[in-house]
């Protein structure tokens, strides 16, 4: 039986496979309040030429127009892929109460990296994340650069 946690990170998936069928790199968020969906977002960086064009930072966004509020207090960040540290302050400056991701990014994850924003005690808010090891979200990574790499 599958947790609220996994079936959450379900929903994020779904929105990496958005992502992937734009041949973009397939990764999901979405942002829950009170056990509903508030926002959503999937990778967008080629289709917009944007190099801030993140998973996270769509639904962080589409999370506060809908809530009519920047401050997401209460709301928790379920992401396939470890935030980069663009992302992992965006969380600090929504005021998100957590992130929960799948997969580990050990090159480009902010708290791989050691960028524990959301720990630090100087910065005016702080909020817990936890790495929820999911197969689906590193698979279906290795899979769209399998495909990348094998078509060069």
């Amino acid at each position: 039986m599958m947790t609220e946690d996994e079936g959450w990170i379900a929903f994020a998936l779904a929105q990496a496979q958005l992502a992937a069928n734009q041949d973009e790199v397939p990764v999901g968020a979405i942002v829950i309040h009170e056990g509903q969906i508030v926002g959503m977002g999937y990778n967008q960086r080629e289709q917009l030429n944007s190099p801030v064009a993140h998973a996270e930072i769509f639904a962080i966004q589409d999370a506060a127009r809908h809530l009519g509020s920047w401050r997401l207090l209460d709301c928790v960040l379920y992401c396939t892929l470890e935030p980069c540290p663009m992302c992992l302050a965006a969380c600090q400056q929504a005021r998100v109460k957590e992130v929960v991701y799948g997969a580990l990014d050990a090159k480009g994850g902010a708290l791989s990296l050691g960028y524990r924003l959301n720990e630090d005690l100087r910065t005016n808010h702080r909020f817990t994340a936890r790495y929820l090891e999911t197969p689906a979200c590193s698979q279906i990574l290795k899979e769209f650069f399998g495909k990348k790499r094998s078509s060069k």
